[in-house]
């Protein structure tokens, strides 16, 4: 493998740069309009300039990427997360064009792609799942008789798509029919699939995940897990490894079951299982498979030492990964990352385009890591995911893993635009996330604390 083109932009595109580089690999970046003078751009040994008239549709239009690599001479595809990340007809684009996909098999990710039917195959491979209905179509009025049978309060989800994306809580009868309505017509925009599907609503839930590795064949391992309950909107904010206050049988349970999933569908590549954890009961549900790099896996890299993006690239190239085969390295520490957003979480976390007129970011250490796309000067496009970057703090323990990151946070300087800056160092000082007592409701819970007038 001698030149990949990355389908993406931003943190993430410049953060498998680093990885090609180390590796002696060229890489190709695409750009829409607004991303012209992006860092992305200029890290890239080359760069392709997408149609001019799609600002956000470019990055999503599989026919264009794939002419852009056609044009690049590329040799493989590495698709990031987001846009065209989890599209199995993109992947099988990508292969008929005689590329290698630095991914999934696109059976898998069609099996995951589908919430309804990731949840029958986890079934089938012993993963507990969460009281749920069959999908509903548009024009089917059998969700009042759906919700009823799974008892309120219940989550209104997409059957397609992922990453918490359009889902809507629901705690009584009369708000379900619009509940429905607009997750419907969010779905049918993002994924051209207006079906839906009822879940039943766990009171005071945590959201755990499971790295996962697998290589194709059948083999695959787990590399521990993550904690992602500090959301807002379904969307982490911030995520550590390992979850504090956590079962460790549960835990383990997870991880055999994450890994159980991953053998079934011959996974290949880094996945994530995501799971709910009741944290009243301590049992946990399958919730749905990530077929993708992760946002949050700084985390999972910082304490197993294992750089995710090359060990994917490795294994699209034909390396066996017989060192990765043998299992995961023995967890070194604690990691915490925090995602520093243009948006302002005393509006509902409006997103917050504009120019970074100043942007400091912490100097990196052994304890500090800091991965962004974009610099001082930079704007941030309202076309797009409007992160900043992602600051991770790892130390021996969990409170040194925190005063890690806090000593990262002071050095943040943002300027220009509206930032979440007071909020992530809120959190790390509030007494009852010190003491790792956090759930998926935890910002709604403590905002008062956390963002005071």
């Amino acid at each position: 493998m001698r030149r990949i083109l990355i389908a993406n932009r931003g943190e993430i595109a410049c953060r498998v740069m680093r990885t090609c580089e180390r590796l002696g690999i060229e890489t190709v970046a695409i750009y829409s309009p607004a991303d012209a003078s992006a860092l992305h751009v200029a890290l890239a040994t080359s760069s392709i300039a997408l149609p001019a008239d799609a600002p956000r549709e470019g990055y999503a239009n599989a026919a264009v990427v794939i002419e852009a690599a056609r044009k690049a001479g590329a040799d493989a595809v590495h698709p990031g997360y987001g846009f065209l990340s989890e599209n199995s007809a993109f992947a099988r684009a990508v292969e008929a064009a005689r590329m290698l996909w630095i991914g999934p098999r696109p059976d898998t990710i069609d099996d995951m792609g589908n919430k309804n039917r990731a949840r029958d195959l986890a079934e089938a491979a012993g993963l507990p799942v969460l009281p749920g209905s069959a999908p509903i179509q548009a024009g089917d009025a059998s969700f009042h008789a759906r919700a009823g049978a799974i008892g309120y309060p219940v989550l209104v989800k997409a059957a397609a798509g992922g990453g918490g994306i359009g889902m809507k809580r629901v705690d009584v009868p009369s708000a379900l029919a619009a509940a429905v309505e607009n997750v419907q017509s969010h779905a049918a925009r993002l994924y051209g699939d207006a079906s839906v599907f009822i879940e039943k609503l766990v009171a005071r839930a945590r959201h755990v995940e499971i790295q996962v590795f697998g290589f194709g064949d059948g083999e695959a391992i787990h590399l521990y897990e993550r904690e992602c309950s500090i959301q807002r909107r379904y969307q982490k904010v911030m995520e550590e490894s390992s979850g504090p206050n956590l079962d460790a049988g549960q835990l383990e349970k997870m991880r055999d079951a994450a890994v159980a999933l991953a053998r079934r569908e011959r996974y290949t590549g880094p996945g994530t299982v995501e799971f709910l954890y009741d944290d009243e009961t301590g049992a946990f549900y399958f919730l749905e498979m990530n077929t993708r790099i992760q946002v949050e896996h700084p985390v999972t890299e910082m304490v197993t030492g294992i750089d995710l993006i090359e060990q994917q690239i490795r294994l699209a190239d034909g390396d066996a990964l017989s060192d990765l085969r043998a299992g995961p390295p023995e967890r070194a520490g604690h990691a915490i990352e925090a995602r520093l957003y243009a948006e302002d979480p005393r509006r509902s976390y409006m997103p917050s385009p504009g120019t970074l007129t100043a942007l400091v970011l912490p100097t990196q250490s052994d304890s500090v890591r800091v991965d962004t796309g974009v610099r001082q000067g930079d704007t941030v496009s309202p076309f797009y995911d409007p992160m900043i970057a992602k600051i991770i703090g790892r130390g021996r323990t969990r409170s040194d893993a925190i005063d890690a990151l806090a000593s990262g946070l002071a050095q943040v300087e943002v300027a220009g635009l509206k930032s979440n800056i007071e909020l992530l160092r809120a959190l790390l000082t509030n007494e009852a996330f010190v003491a790792g007592r956090i759930h998926t409701g935890f910002l709604q819970e403590h905002a008062k604390a956390l963002l005071p007038a």
